[in-house]
C-alpha cells in the first residue's frame, strides 16, 4: 500500500502555448474524512456465500466486481473487507473465492482477480478480514466472467490449516503448504484443459472466449485423521464429459470418480455430514445462459449415483438449469436447491428432508418477500441464484445470492409442515452497484445517479435506500445526467435501453427528478445513450448519442437539429452562466469549439490541446474516455478539461487558451462543490495523482494547492464520476466500479 495521509502540494500553473507562471513550495498536508456509502442496498451480483463452520454468526460474501464482504451479527449489517484496494490493483476488487480455515476463524482467504487478462492474487487474513496480506499467484482468476458464481474453488484443510488448494480457470490445481504464501501446481491432477466458453455471451461480439476450469474443491472432513493431512479431496471441472476427480493421499494422486454423469457441466459440489456428495449442474456454466441441468447425489461408500432432480426442465417446456445445492449440517437428510435462469414465472427454491427422495417449492403465492430495507427491489425478481446455504448454527435461516444481492429466510423450517415461508431482503451494508453518472444540483435531491443494470435514483436520503428507480421511462443503464444550472429542477439522462421499456433512448424532467418524460423522439436513426449537456436557463437540451455527432433542441425532442461543425467525437457541455453559449471537446484531435448562438453551430476555435487517450470501456465501469470537458458553476466562460494521462487543465477566456496545472499527472475525474469558508471559486475535487500520488483530492484555492481527503484504508478500487455537493462544503460524491456510491465529509477538527 502507499504511504499514509500525507500530502498537501503547491502547484505552479504553466501557461500552454502563451506564457508561464511560477509558485512557491508549500508543506505537505493532508485531511481526514469519514465515509460512506450513499445506501441503494444490492444492486450487484452477490456471487458466493460462505459460513463458518465452526464460528456462530461468522459468514462471508464474494461479488463479482464489488469485493468481499463480512456479516457482523452484533450490528446486523455487512462490512466491506477489500476497500484499501487502489486504482493500480482495481483487478483485484473481483473475488473468485472464498475459503475459511475451519480449524481457526480468524483466518480467511480471498482469490482476488476480476478478468483473466489481469493480474491475481491471493489475499489472505489472520483477523477476520481486518487486515491482508498479499501473494501475487502465476494463475489468472475471472471473478466476473462466465461461470463466476461456480465454486468454491478455494479450500483450507479441515485439520491441517496450513494447506489450501485452488482450482484455476486455465492452469490447473494449486497447493499451497504454508497458508497461501507460496503456491506450486498440483502435477498429478489431470491436464484438462476445456474449451474456453462462447456460448455465455456469444450475443456480445467484444467478448472474448473465457476458460471456466476447476470450479470446486473439498475436501472430506470424514477421512482426515490428527496432525495430519485430510486425505479424500474431490475436485469438479465445467466439463460436460468426465468432470469429478478424487485424491485419496491428500491430493497427490487424483482419478476420475466412476460412474459419474455426463452431458451437464457441475457448478456446486458440498460432502454432507453422513458423507454423501450433493452436486448441482448446468448444461452452460451460466450465468447469462443455462438451459438444462440436475442435482445429483453420490454415495462414495458404494459408488452409487442416484438422479434427484426436483425438477427436469425437459418436462416443463422452458429451459433453466440448477445453480446450488446446500446441506443442513444438524440435518444431513434436509438439502436445499435453487433454479437457475427459469424465468417463467421466476426461479424456484427447493427444500427436501429425506435427501431429495421429494422435493417441496418454497417459492408460492404466500411466500412473504420483505423489502423494507430496500424498496426499490419491489420491482425485482430474484434471479440468478446462483448459491444458497443453510445456516448450519441455525436450520431455520437460509441464505440465497441472487443478481442484486442476497434474501435470507427467517423460518424455512415450516415449510415442513406446509407453511408458507418468509423471506428477507439481507443487504445491510453490502452496496455493489456500478455508478455511471452523478449530479448534485443546488436545489432539490442532493443527489442524483445513473446505475449500471439499475437506472437510477433520486436519492432524497444519503441514508435511507430510493422507494423506487427513476419514474418514467426506464432504461437498463442511465449513463449520463445533466441539469440546468440557472434552473436546476431541469435535468435530462440518457440511457440503453436493454430488456426495458423505453424507445426513446433519453428524458428529461422538469421537477427535480421526481417525474420523467422521454424525448418526442430519437436524433438519429440507431442512438444508444451518450452524453447529453442543458442550457443554463434549462431551453436548450445537446444530446450526442454513442457513435453519433451532436444534436440540439429546443422542444423537448420534436425536432433536433445537428449541431453545425461539430462530428462524432465531440463532447458538447453547456456554460453554466450564458445560455447561448457551449463548449465542444474532441479529445482524439485535442480539439475545443465554442458556439455562441445555442449550439446552433461552433465557428469559434479554442485552443489545441493534448490528445486524450481512450481507455474503452475498461472493467466494470472503470474504463471510458481518458479526457473530459468540465464547466465550472456560476462562471462564464470557466472551464477545465481533465486527461487521465495528461494531468489538468484550466481555461478562464471560454477555451480560447488553458493554463496546465502544475503537479497533477492524472486527472481521471473532476467535480465541483460549495466554496469554502473566506473563498468564492468552488471546491475542487480530483481523483487523479498528484506529486506522483494516486489518490482523492480537494482544493479550495481554483487548483493551486491540494489537500489529500482519502486514506490508504479507503480507496475504493477504481473511482470515477467525482462531484461535490454545491449546498454543503466540504462533502464529496464519487463513483466506484463495483462498491456503489461513497460520500465523504470532512472529520471535525477536536481541540
Amino acid at each position: 500500500m502507499r504511504m499514509g495521509m500525507q500530502l498537501m502540494t503547491r502547484t505552479a500553473a504553466l501557461m500552454l502555448l502563451c506564457g508561464h507562471a511560477t509558485m512557491e513550495a508549500q508543506p505537505p498536508s493532508a485531511q481526514p474524512y469519514s465515509w460512506h456509502n450513499v445506501v441503494i442496498g444490492g444492486g450487484g451480483f452477490v456471487t458466493g456465500i460462505v459460513f463458518h463452520p465452526r464460528q456462530k454468526g461468522l459468514i462471508y460474501a464474494r461479488t463479482d466486481v464489488g469485493g468481499a464482504y463480512r456479516w457482523d451479527h452484533t450490528k446486523q449489517r455487512w462490512i466491506p473487507l477489500t476497500d484499501w484496494i487502489g486504482p493500480a490493483d482495481m483487478n483485484l476488487t473481483g473475488i473468485e473465492s472464498i475459503a475459511v480455515d475451519p480449524s481457526d476463524p480468524n483466518r480467511v482467504y480471498l482469490a482476488a482477480g476480476t478478468y483473466t487478462r489481469n493480474e491475481a492474487a491471493i489475499l489472505r487474513s489472520d483477523d477476520e478480514g481486518r487486515t491482508f496480506q498479499r501473494t501475487d499467484v502465476p494463475f489468472k482468476m475471472g471473478a466476473n466472467e462466465t461461470g463466476r458464481f461456480n465454486g468454491e474453488r478455494l479450500a483450507v484443510d479441515p485439520d491441517q490449516g496450513k494447506i489450501l488448494f485452488f482450482g484455476s480457470r486455465e492452469d490447473g490445481l494449486w497447493k499451497s503448504a504454508d497458508r497461501g504464501v507460496s503456491w506450486q501446481k498440483v502435477e498429478g491432477f489431470p491436464n484438462i484443459k476445456p474449451a474456453p466458453e462462447l456460448a455465455d455471451r456469444s450475443h456480445r461480439s467484444w467478448f472474448r472466449p473465457e476458460p471456466v476450469g476447476i470450479v470446486c474443491v473439498v475436501f472430506d472432513p470424514a477421512s482426515s485423521h490428527p496432525a495430519q493431512p485430510t486425505r479424500v479431496i474431490y475436485a469438479a471441472v465445467s466439463t460436460a464429459e468426465t468432470n469429478l476427480y478424487r485424491s485419496s493421499d491428500g491430493g497427490v494422486r487424483w482419478q476420475a470418480v466412476a460412474n459419474q454423469p455426463v452431458g451437464l457441466r457441475p457448478n456446486h459440489l458440498v460432502v454432507s455430514p453422513d458423507g454423501l456428495l450433493y452436486l448441482s449442474y448446468g448444461k452452460e456454466p451460466g450465468p447469462n445462459i443455462m438451459t438444462d441441468g440436475a442435482i445429483w447425489k453420490f454415495d462414495p461408500k458404494n459408488g452409487v449415483w442416484t438422479d434427484i432432480t426436483p425438477v427436469k426442465p425437459a418436462t416443463t417446456g422452458q429451459t433453466f438449469g440448477y445453480g446450488d445445492v446446500t446441506v443442513d449440517a444438524e440435518h444431513p437428510a434436509t438439502i436445499m436447491a435453487t433454479t437457475f435462469c427459469h424465468w417463467k414465472p421466476h426461479d424456484e427454491i427447493f427444500r427436501s428432508t429425506n435427501g431429495g427422495a421429494t422435493w417441496t417449492q418454497l417459492w408460492n403465492d404466500n411466500t412473504e418477500w420483505d423489502h423494507a430495507n430496500a424498496p426499490y427491489t419491489k420491482s425485482r425478481n430474484p434471479h440468478w441464484m446462483g448459491a444458497i446455504q443453510i445456516n448450519p448454527f441455525n436450520p431455520d435461516q437460509v441464505l440465497f445470492t441472487t443478481g442484486y444481492g442476497i434474501w435470507s429466510c427467517v423460518n424455512a423450517t415450516a415449510a415442513d409442515s406446509g407453511q408458507p415461508t418468509r423471506w428477507v431482503f439481507r443487504d445491510q451494508g453490502l452496496e455493489e452497484t456500478v455508478p455511471l453518472a452523478l449530479i448534485s444540483p443546488p436545489e432539490g435531491a442532493p443527489l442524483l445517479s445513473g446505475v449500471g443494470d439499475i437506472d437510477g435514483f433520486q436519492h432524497d436520503s444519503l441514508t435511507e435506500s430510493p422507494s423506487e428507480v427513476f419514474a418514467g421511462p426506464h432504461f437498463g443503464n442511465t449513463e449520463d445526467l445533466s441539469f440546468a444550472w440557472e434552473k436546476p429542477q431541469v435535468i435530462a439522462r440518457t440511457g440503453t435501453a436493454g430488456e426495458h421499456d423505453a424507445e426513446v433512448c433519453a428524458a428529461y424532467s422538469l421537477d427535480d427528478g421526481k417525474t420523467w418524460a422521454a424525448f418526442a423522439s430519437n436524433p438519429a436513426d440507431d442512438p444508444s445513450a451518450g452524453s447529453i449537456t442543458i442550457s443554463a436557463d434549462g431551453a436548450i437540451f445537446v444530446w450526442t448519442p454513442r457513435r453519433e455527432p451532436p444534436y440540439c433542441t429546443v422542444n423537448y425532442g420534436t425536432n433536433w437539429n445537428a449541431c453545425k461543425e461539430l462530428a462524432t467525437g465531440f463532447q458538447v457541455v453547456a456554460d453554466t452562466v450564458n445560455p447561448s453559449r457551449f463548449y465542444a471537446y474532441d479529445s482524439r484531435a485535442g480539439k475545443l469549439l465554442a458556439s455562441t448562438n445555442g449550439a446552433a453551430n461552433f465557428p469559434v476555435s479554442g485552443a489545441i490541446l493534448p490528445v486524450g487517450k481512450d481507455f474503452g470501456a475498461g472493467f466494470g465501469g472503470g474504463g471510458g474516455a481518458g479526457a473530459t470537458l468540465y464547466a465550472a458553476p456560476g462562471r462564464e466562460g470557466d472551464l477545465w478539461i481533465a486527461l487521465r494521462a495528461g494531468g489538468l487543465y484550466h481555461s478562464l477566456n471560454g477555451g480560447m487558451n488553458f493554463t496546465k496545472v502544475d503537479g497533477v499527472q492524472e486527472a481521471n475525474s473532476l467535480g465541483f462543490g460549495k466554496a469554502a469558508p473566506g473563498k468564492n471559486y468552488p471546491s475542487l475535487y480530483l481523483a487523479g495523482k498528484v506529486d506522483q500520488l494516486q489518490a482523492i483530492f480537494r482544493s479550495d484555492d481554483a487548483g493551486q494547492t491540494w489537500v489529500r481527503i482519502n486514506d490508504d484504508q479507503h480507496q475504493f478500487g477504481w473511482i470515477n464520476h467525482v462531484t461535490g455537493d454545491p449546498r454543503i462544503y466540504g462533502r464529496v460524491y464519487f463513483g466506484t466500479a463495483g462498491r456503489g456510491i461513497i460520500y465523504g465529509d470532512p472529520v471535525p477538527v477536536t481541540k
